[in-house]
């Protein structure tokens, strides 16, 4: 079982940037990669980033990639979700999630993920 814990979402404007943290409560996510997540109302689950413990794998989904940046700490305890150039679509509520690697080291495709957090609200304003 592995404890997850989502926070940092708020209001940002357009063009803003705002920095979600995804942090393992009961150790460190070696072995594990963190997915991040978003749903906005009336859309489905979007895999938007994931960040690999077996560095340097990273991936972004197109409608976030060259915006939205992904690292953790020096530790391993936490996954920072970095969320810049903020435009209205980024609106929505953000979870994280981990996957075991066992013998992988890509964090991509994004399924399979589980261990979810509640999520944490994105509001944008223009």
């Amino acid at each position: 079982e592995v404890q997850l814990q989502a926070s940092g979402g708020g209001l940002v404007q357009v063009g803003g940037s705002l920095a979600l943290s995804c942090a393992v409560t009961d150790g460190t996510f070696d072995g594990l990669a963190i997915g991040w997540f978003r749903q906005a109302s009336g859309k489905e689950r979007e895999g938007i980033a994931c960040l690999s413990s077996r560095e340097p794998d990273t991936y972004f989904a197109p409608s976030v990639s060259g915006r939205f940046a992904i690292s953790s700490d020096n530790a391993k305890t936490t996954v920072y979700l970095h969320l810049n150039s903020v435009i209205p679509d980024d609106a929505g509520v953000y979870r994280c999630a981990a996957l075991r690697l066992f013998g992988s080291t890509w964090c991509y495709p994004l399924t399979e993920y589980r261990y979810w957090t509640q999520g944490t609200q994105v509001t944008v304003s223009s």
